[in-house]
């Protein structure tokens, strides 16, 4: 079955961006030129998504007026004759159908995701978390897509990563079914190295058969009242095989200040533009 609709989790406060996010979402914190969900959104049309869900809490506004219509804006730019920016202001509000689900308190990701259970209904569906940017050749949800269609089973995104790393992310127990793809055994949150079951990291791109939210709803709030997605998917597995795929690319933690100026600075040395200024600076 085709995956024709994507969840995008944004209704976190940012606290790690304060004070910068006190008054707005961390998602429209903006990356070279466009805001950091834009990315999410973008890699999700590229592959061929038409239908997104964002879930948002009070204060996230800009988010929706950002992929909405904005004529006052248009007609503005019409009149001044910026026809190129006209025609990225018009790009946005028409990349796909937006529908936004307001999560009114902070359960966790598992929680936010359960809340898209009637948009998504009976179909397949990519979740994409805003803090992660990847740059890659084939979109990296679209990775995610091509091992579904090839095994009709839910799949997650993993990466390499180092011992200190494991207190940072979710951790499997695998089977190696061929280069890049693995077969989860089993899964951990944050375990550090005396408790990891392997170097494979849990990031932020997942496609899910509808059963996720089964499971979701059996699954127990942890010490924090949170629900949290890895603890749904340990219950998925009784239930259907779960899939792990080593993506093909470069990712930026972009929820974190560092990886947010390392993307920042890294992409921008993608486009010639920037990268004369960035060079420039360094030459001085």
């Amino acid at each position: 079955m085709k995956i024709r609709k994507a969840v995008i989790p944004a209704a976190g406060f940012g606290t790690r961006f304060l004070p910068a996010t006190k008054a707005q979402p961390k998602e429209m914190l903006t990356v070279i030129d466009k805001p950091l969900i834009q990315y999410s959104v973008e890699e999700a049309v590229k592959s061929g998504i038409e239908n997104i869900c964002v879930i948002i809490s009070r204060g996230k506004s800009p988010i929706e007026d950002h992929f909405d219509k904005s004529p006052e804006l248009e007609s503005f730019l019409e009149k001044k004759g910026k026809t190129d920016f006209l025609k990225e202001v018009q790009r946005i509000s028409n990349l796909a159908e937006f529908c936004y689900i307001r999560q009114k308190q902070a359960l966790g990701l598992g929680h936010a995701i359960l809340m898209a259970e009637k948009f998504i209904g009976k179909e397949p569906f990519a979740v994409l978390l805003p803090d992660d940017i990847f740059d890659c050749r084939v979109p990296a949800i679209q990775q995610l897509m091509n091992v579904y269609r090839d095994y009709s089973s839910s799949v997650i995104i993993l990466k390499r990563i180092s011992r200190e790393e494991t207190k940072k992310y979710g951790v499997i127990k695998h089977e190696k079914v061929k280069p890049r793809l693995f077969k989860l055994k089993d899964m951990i949150e944050k375990p550090g190295p005396e408790k990891a079951f392997s170097d494979l990291g849990i990031i932020g791109r997942y496609v899910f058969n509808p059963d996720i939210f089964d499971a979701i709803k059996k699954t127990k709030p942890d010490h924090r009242g949170e629900i949290q997605i890895t603890d749904a998917i340990k219950l998925l597995l009784d239930k259907e095989p779960v899939y792990g795929y080593l993506f093909e690319g470069t990712r930026y933690d972009a929820g974190d200040k560092a990886g947010f100026l390392e993307a920042s600075i890294e992409l921008a040395l993608k486009r010639p533009a920037f990268k004369r200024v960035i060079q420039k600076y360094r030459e001085k």
